[in-house]
C-alpha cells in the first residue's frame, strides 16, 4: 500500500443537469386521467378542497397520485361555508389563502396573471414524488378542452426575458403554445384577449396556477368556456371541470406533458501514479522474516506491481471512499497511470 497527497488541481467539481419524464413509469405524456370515487364523492371530507388525479384506475395496483387539482376563490365561493354564521369562510377560500401565502407571501394580495387581477383560479399541484429537484421549464404542454373548444398551454420561459422570482421561486407565465413555443393567434404574448395570461408555472415547487377567468372566456378571446360556478354557500366542486377538460383533450391523443429536472453534483478525483511511484510492494511475503532482505532479486532490479484499488483518505488517515478497478493494472518504472474517480452526491 502506498500513500500520496492530492494536489488542488487533482480535484474537479462538476454540475450536470439530468431530465426525466415526470409521470409514473417514466411516461412523458399522460393522456388518461382517473380519480378515486371515494375521495371525490360528496361524502368525502376532502372533495371540496381538492381531487387527486391518477394515471390509471385508483383500484389498480400500479395506481399512483400524479397531481392534485384544487379550486381557489378569494370570496370562498363554490363551496359550503364551514359555519353559516361566518360568511365566506370555506374550503375554496382556504385554498386561495394557502397558495397566496406560498407564492405571494402577502395575506392581503391578489393574483395578477399577466396584466389582469383575478379573484379565482385553479391550482394543479404536481405530486412531490413525481419530480426530484424541480420541473423543467420550456417543455410543458397542457391540453384542455371545454364546451368552447380546445386550448394548448405552455410556459413562456423560452422567450428569453428576465426571470421573475416569487416567494415560491421562479415564476413563468402560462401562455397559448406547445413545448415552450408561443402561439400568437389571439395576443402577441400568447395571452387571452381580455383576461391576461393563462396563469403561472412555478417549476421550483411543482405548481401550475390556471387563470379561471381566462379559461371561462369565449373561444374568440382564447378561452374554452370552462364554466366555473361561483355559488354562494354551495359545493360546486369546480376542480371537476379541469379534470373533465383534461380527459376530453386526452381522447384526441393529446394530454399533459411534463418533465422533471435534477442537478447532479459530482466530484472528480484524478489519482496519478507517476513512473517513479508505486513500483514496489509492501507485501510482507517479499521480505525475509529473519534478515529483512528482499527475497526476489527481480523485485529489486525490475520491480512490477499490479494496482487494483484506490482508497481516498482524509488528513486523519481515515478511509472515506474506495474505488475498485475493473482489472489489475500493471505498474513499473516505464509506465504511468491516471485513474479518474467520480463521486456523485
Amino acid at each position: 500500500m502506498g500513500f500520496k497527497r492530492l494536489d488542488p488541481e487533482d480535484l474537479v467539481l462538476s454540475n450536470e443537469a439530468v431530465t426525466t419524464a415526470a409521470w409514473s413509469g417514466n411516461t412523458p405524456t399522460l393522456t388518461s386521467f382517473f380519480n378515486d370515487p371515494a375521495q371525490t364523492g360528496s361524502a368525502s371530507s376532502t372533495a371540496e378542497f381538492y381531487y387527486d388525479v391518477y394515471q390509471t384506475a385508483s383500484t389498480s395496483t400500479s395506481a399512483a397520485v400524479q397531481f392534485g387539482l384544487a379550486y381557489c376563490d378569494v370570496k370562498g365561493s363554490g363551496s359550503k361555508f364551514y359555519n353559516v354564521l361566518v360568511t365566506g369562510s370555506s374550503p375554496t377560500r382556504t385554498n386561495y389563502g394557502q397558495y397566496r401565502t406560498l407564492v405571494l407571501g402577502d395575506e392581503n394580495a391578489l393574483f395578477t396573471f399577466g396584466n389582469e387581477t383575478t379573484e379565482y383560479f385553479y391550482a394543479l399541484n404536481v405530486e412531490r414524488a413525481r419530480y426530484k429537484e424541480s420541473l423543467l421549464p420550456g417543455v410543458m404542454t397542457l391540453n384542455l378542452s371545454g364546451s368552447g373548444g380546445n386550448i394548448v398551454l405552455t410556459d413562456d420561459s423560452k422567450l428569453g426575458g428576465a426571470v421573475v422570482f416569487s416567494d415560491a421561486g421562479r415564476r413563468f407565465n402560462l401562455v397559448s403554445g406547445s413545448a415552450g413555443t408561443v402561439y400568437t393567434g389571439v395576443d402577441a404574448n400568447g395571452w387571452t384577449a381580455n383576461s391576461g395570461s393563462y396563469g403561472w408555472f412555478l417549476p421550483d415547487v411543482g405548481l401550475i396556477l390556471l387563470n379561471g377567468e381566462a379559461l371561462d372566456g369565449p373561444t374568440a378571446g382564447g378561452g374554452i368556456a370552462l364554466g366555473t360556478t361561483r355559488g354562494f354557500d354551495t359545493a360546486n366542486y369546480n376542480q371537476r371541470l379541469v379534470f373533465d377538460a383534461l380527459n376530453q383533450a386526452g381522447t384526441g391523443g393529446y394530454g399533459f406533458t411534463l418533465n422533471s429536472k435534477e442537478t447532479l453534483s459530482s466530484d472528480f478525483v484524478f489519482v496519478r501514479a507517476r513512473n517513479q511511484e508505486f513500483n514496489y510492494s509492501e507485501n510482507p511475503s517479499f521480505i525475509s522474516g529473519s534478515t529483512g532482505e528482499v527475497i526476489f532479486n527481480s523485485f529489486i532490479d525490475n520491480p512490477q506491481t499490479f494496482i487494483t484499488t484506490v482508497g481516498l483518505y482524509n488528513d486523519n488517515n481515515e478511509l472515506l471512499a474506495v474505488a475498485k478497478l475493473s482489472r489489475p493494472l500493471l505498474k513499473d518504472f516505464t509506465k504511468e497511470l491516471l485513474v479518474r474517480v467520480k463521486l456523485d452526491f
